[in-house]
C-alpha cells in the first residue's frame, strides 16, 4: 500500500510525502508524487500514532474489571482518537483484584486481540503516599516492596513496564532499583517528595513523573517540591493530562516550556466513563464518580478530580490552538517522547523507515480521519 499527503511529519516537520507499507511495516518514504498512491490525503495531516502511557480504560472498561471482552472492545474502539498503542493502567487496590487485573492483560495479549498494541502494564500504585492519594483508595496504599512486586509482576507475565509510586517511601530505593534494573520505568507520582528527594530519585533510576501538577507536592518560590523537581530536571520525562481541567492552558504552556521537546508526555488518564455521556456514575477503586459536562470525573464523595475522559486527538488540539504550545512538542507529546521513554522508539513513535507503520490521519479540525494499526485501517468507510 502506497498513501501519500502534502502534510507527512516527520524529521520534525511537515513533508509532502508518500509512504510504502509492507507487513505492517514503513519499507520506503518517497517525494509526494513519486509513485501512483492507493490514497492519497491531500492537506491532511498524517503524524504517527498516538502513545498514551497512562489510560485506565474506556467503554465501560476499566483494567482492574479483569474482563478480557471489555479490554478488547477498548483496544478496538480507542483506534478513534488515533491511539495505535497504549498502557493499560490499574488503580490501587488489593492484591486479589490487581493480581487479576494483571493476569487479564496477560492472557489477552497472549491469546490475541485486534486494534491498538498493548506495550505494557503502568502500575499505577499501590505504592503510592498518603497525603497525595487522590481518588486511590487509601486503604489498600501499601509501602514499596520488592517481593510484593515480584509477585505482581509475574501475574503480569513480565507486562508491567512502568511504575507510579511514590520514591519517598521506598526505604534505600530498593524498588526504584529493581524496577530500573529490570527495565521497568519508575514514575514518581502521588507522592509527597521533595525537590531533594526527587534528585535522588532520579539518582536511584526513575525516569519519569505521573500527571505533572496532580496528586505530588507543588510548587513554590521557598518549597520547590515535585513539581519544581519537574521543571528543572530536565532529562526526567513528565506526563501531563491535556484535558484543560486538570491543569489550565496557562499551566500547560508553563510545563511544557520549562520541560523542552523531547520530555513533556501528554496522557489522557481516562476512566472507563470515556464514551459514556455527562451524569454517567461508575466505581473508580470503589470510589462512586460521576461524569461532569466538561468532560472530567469527580469523586461523588469529595467532589475532587477522580480522572478524565480526554480523547488523545482533542488533547493535541487543545495544546496546538489554546495553550500555545510548539507544534513540535505538542506532537512530539503523544508520540516520540513516549515511545523514548517506554524505550520503543527503535519502533514506534515516529514516520521513519523499518519502523511500525502506526499512524493516524488528521483533518484541520483535529478529528481523526483514519488510523492504521500496523499498517492496517482501523476506521470504516476505508
Amino acid at each position: 500500500m502506497i498513501l501519500q499527503s502534502k502534510k507527512v511529519w516527520m524529521a520534525d516537520r511537515f513533508v509532502p510525502a508518500q509512504i510504502v507499507v509492507e507487513d505492517g511495516k514503513i519499507a520506503e518514504i518517497y517525494p509526494y508524487g513519486t509513485k501512483e498512491a492507493d490514497v492519497d490525503y491531500g492537506d491532511q495531516w498524517v503524524l504517527p500514532g498516538f502513545i498514551d502511557v497512562h489510560c485506565h480504560g474506556a467503554f465501560g472498561f476499566d483494567t482492574n474489571d479483569a474482563e478480557p471482552e471489555g479490554l478488547r472492545k477498548w483496544l478496538r474502539g480507542i483506534v478513534k482518537e488515533g491511539v495505535t498503542s497504549l498502557l493499560p493502567t490499574t488503580i490501587t487496590q488489593s492484591e486479589e483484584v490487581l493480581t487479576k487485573a494483571l493476569e487479564n492483560v496477560a492472557n489477552v495479549v497472549e491469546e490475541g486481540y485486534t486494534g491498538a498494541e498493548v506495550l505494557g502494564v503502568h502500575f499505577e500504585g499501590p505504592f503510592l503516599d498518603m497525603l497525595y492519594k487522590g481518588a486511590q483508595p487509601e486503604q489498600h496504599i501499601k509501602r514499596p516492596a520488592v517481593e510484593q512486586f515480584k509477585r505482581y509482576q509475574e501475574a503480569a507475565h513480565g507486562l508491567i513496564k512502568y511504575i507510579t509510586m511514590a520514591t519517598e517511601n521506598d526505604e534505600d530505593f530498593a524498588l526504584t532499583r529493581y524496577c530500573t534494573e529490570t527495565g521497568v520505568v519508575v514514575s514518581i507520582g502521588h507522592s509527597a517528595a521533595t525537590f531533594d528527594q526527587a534528585v535522588m530519585a532520579c539518582a536511584h533510576g526513575a525516569r519519569s513523573m505521573t500527571h505533572v501538577y496532580n496528586g505530588m507536592s507543588p510548587f513554590n518560590h521557598r518549597q520547590n517540591g515535585l513539581v519544581g523537581a519537574a521543571y528543572n530536571i530536565k532529562s526526567m520525562y513528565g506526563e501531563i493530562i491535556c484535558d484543560g481541567n486538570h491543569s489550565t492552558p496557562a499551566a500547560l504552556k508553563q510545563f511544557f516550556e520549562l520541560k523542552g521537546p523531547h520530555y513533556g508526555m501528554m496522557v489522557s488518564d481516562a476512566l472507563m466513563a470515556k464514551g459514556s455521556p455527562a451524569g454517567s456514575k461508575f466505581l473508580f477503586g470503589g470510589n462512586e464518580i460521576e461524569i461532569y459536562p466538561d468532560g472530567s470525573a469527580h469523586l461523588t464523595s469529595t467532589k475532587g478530580l477522580a480522572g478524565s475522559t480526554l480523547c488523545i486527538n482533542k488533547g493535541l488540539r487543545l495544546l496546538i490552538e489554546e495553550a500555545m504550545v510548539p507544534i513540535e512538542t505538542a506532537i512530539n507529546s503523544c508520540t516520540k517522547n513516549p515511545a523514548e521513554c517506554l524505550r520503543v522508539a527503535d519502533r514506534k513513535g515516529s514516520i521513519k523507515v523499518g519502523l511500525d507503520a502506526d499512524l493516524v490521519v488528521l483533518d484541520r479540525d483535529y478529528e481523526v480521519v483514519q488510523t492504521y494499526c500496523a499498517g492496517k485501517s482501523m476506521l470504516d468507510g476505508e
